[in-house]
């Protein structure tokens, strides 16, 4: 079967940890004189992370060598969310949706709530698109609760770049976004023991 992308992660393991970042485009200039700043926020948003196995023998390890290799350095994508947060803090529950169309930003307007609910605390995970290729991985800035007739808008960090439709159904467990690899090189390490040792660094797919 030819490999198509994006990939899902190997269930042979979990990982041992994983470093979440989120980088911004942003422009700072400072007086060498007054010291006074400038600043300016650029559209760029992405995340970033680095992922570390524990040791583990060959028959687990490998499918995450195949994986890394299938991805066929830059070229390929994969799923990846963050382990520890596969559910909301909040109260989500049933359908949410996209409440209208070209809305883009940090800003989203959705409904579908149940009546005066908290949905989401801040920190918590929402996942956009409709098709793996189009997942997007959106973490909530600020706590959202939804008013008397279940409409709520949420903050989000990255900020939407392409619109979901109206009515678009808004993902709030085991939310996944499109990685690719920092690098066009994979490595895997096995030491005197026969314990292999896996790393590497990935981008958010944009």
């Amino acid at each position: 079967m030819a490999i198509s992308y994006p990939l899902t992660l190997p269930t042979s393991i979990g990982m041992a940890s994983i470093t979440l970042r989120s980088t911004n485009a942003v422009a700072l200039s400072s007086s060498p004189f007054t010291y006074a700043q400038k600043v300016y926020a650029y559209p760029g948003q992405r995340w970033s992370a680095s992922v570390t196995l524990p040791p583990i023998r060959r028959d687990l390890a490998e499918p995450w060598v195949a994986f890394l290799t299938a991805l066929r350095g830059q070229y390929g994508t994969f799923l990846m969310g963050d382990p520890n947060a596969t559910a909301p803090q909040g109260a989500a529950s049933g359908t949410l949706l996209v409440n209208g169309g070209s809305q883009t930003g940090g800003s989203i307007v959705c409904d579908g709530a149940a009546n005066s609910t908290l949905i989401f605390k801040a920190g918590d995970y929402v996942q956009l698109g409709a098709t793996a290729a189009t997942r997007t991985l959106h973490k909530l800035l600020q706590d959202v609760t939804s008013d008397g007739s279940g409409n709520f808008t949420m903050e989000i960090w990255p900020h939407v770049r392409t619109s979901p439709l109206n009515n678009a159904t808004i993902t709030y467990t085991n939310t996944v976004g499109r990685w690719r690899l920092a690098s066009n090189e994979t490595e895997f390490s096995i030491d005197s023991a026969t314990k292999y040792g896996i790393s590497f660094d990935c981008v958010e797919a944009i």
